[in-house]
């Protein structure tokens, strides 16, 4: 098969808010070959990810990501990954390329598990998909009694794991610690606590080692993004203080060799990765692999729509000992709308991994014209990117 063509479907809410909400918009694609389509989702801000894809060449290292994709053989996961690498050499000097190609990439498995008729997570080389123990991701409450509340709301839902993350966090060290103990109170003695602090510290160690005991005394199993993406010093010193805390973090590697620094320099106990930024499933895969050998444990990272969810359960499906995964609870009506089927804890509290064919999610028509927001991109009076039909 030769790919026909790539499309991006910029989506967004009518009002995008500050909020630390990436469900607010979407950049989806589609990707066609041989008859044959796939979808996927770039997790980055639509409109420079959709210029990546058609901006004129800068210079031989900076070049459109459609320079290596359109036309291109798809016949096996290898020529996905010769891709991979003809990306990353082309468009070296174009920042933005890892974040378009990760949706890209993602489309490509979904087509070509497809045209196998098998789940992506076999093409990725598992032979059997283990089911997962989802944690509910939410915002803090800007009180702690909100935090309280919806700790409650979440251990009521049925969610054993619940992940309290960004502001207020980081405010004042009283303030954290009274919504540490909340989360704590809200969500039982028995609930698994996580904490993601956005990388509010910056590069602090010692203003993030203070929340330490008051995490270690509310049992909280990782301290995730305490720091900048790639303060690995940072990571390490901090990783150095803890006791049964564990560090995590990882989501903002775009590409395997940040996520590897963090596991061997940052000495994170916990690797996130997001398949919408690394550059894909692949790579995500790798850095799974690799977590395996160091002994740290591999989480996806996904806070957009159940499209995104699938593709980042793939990479760890087969990794039966790697059991939580980070499931978004409160997303905006249109990260809901994106697709037409959805991954939902079972009875047990379980997520089971689709084992239908590519990525086993079926995208809503509807969705992609509801919250169109409509493209027009221009160069030297010529039009090189316009909003796609479906």
């Amino acid at each position: 098969m030769k790919i026909d063509s790539v499309d991006f479907f910029y989506l967004a809410m009518p009002e995008v808010t500050t909020a630390a909400d990436g469900s607010q918009d979407a950049l989806v694609v589609r990707v066609t070959a041989g008859g044959h389509v796939g979808w996927g989702e770039c997790e980055a801000a639509p409109l420079p990810s959709i210029a990546a894809f058609v901006c004129p060449m800068s210079h031989g290292a900076c070049r459109p990501v459609a320079d290596s994709v359109l036309g291109q053989t798809l016949d096996g996961p290898e020529d996905i990954k010769r891709m991979a690498a003809v990306v990353a050499y082309n468009s070296m000097d174009l920042l933005q390329a890892a974040h378009t190609w990760s949706g890209i990439e993602m489309a490509l498995w979904d087509l070509l598990g497809h045209v196998r008729g098998e789940p992506t997570w076999k093409l990725l080389g598992y032979d059997k998909a283990y089911p997962k123990t989802p944690y509910a991701s939410v915002l803090f409450g800007t009180t702690a009694q909100e935090t309280l509340a919806r700790a409650k709301e979440m251990r009521g839902l049925g969610f054993k794991a619940a992940k309290f993350g960004w502001a207020p966090f980081g405010d004042s060290l009283e303030g954290d610690i009274a919504h540490l103990d909340a989360a704590r109170e809200g969500l039982g003695a028995d609930g698994i606590l996580l904490i993601d602090a956005g990388q509010i510290f910056g590069e602090d160690v010692d203003a993030a080692a203070l929340r330490l005991d008051a995490m270690e005394r509310n049992r909280v199993t990782f301290f995730e993004e305490p720091f900048h993406g790639s303060a690995y010093l940072a990571y390490g010193e901090l990783s150095k203080r803890t006791k049964t805390v564990k560090t995590a973090g990882g989501e903002a590697a775009h590409n395997r060799h940040m996520a590897e620094h963090l596991i061997d320099f940052g000495g994170v106990g916990y690797i996130q990765i997001d398949c919408g930024r690394i550059g894909g499933l692949w790579p995500a895969k790798e850095v799974a692999d690799y977590a395996v050998k160091r002994g740290v444990t591999y989480i996806n990272h996904t806070f957009t729509s159940n499209l995104a969810l699938s593709a980042s359960l793939q990479p760890f499906a087969g990794l039966r000992d790697h059991t939580i995964c980070e499931y978004p609870t409160t997303l905006q009506q249109l990260a809901r709308d994106i697709t037409l089927n959805h991954i939902t804890p079972n009875a047990n509290g379980e997520i089971i991994i689709p084992d239908a064919p590519g990525l086993g999610i079926q995208i809503n028509p509807k969705a992609l014209t509801q919250y169109a927001v409509d493209i027009e991109i221009k160069v030297a009076g010529k039009t090189v990117f316009s909003t796609p039909t479906y």
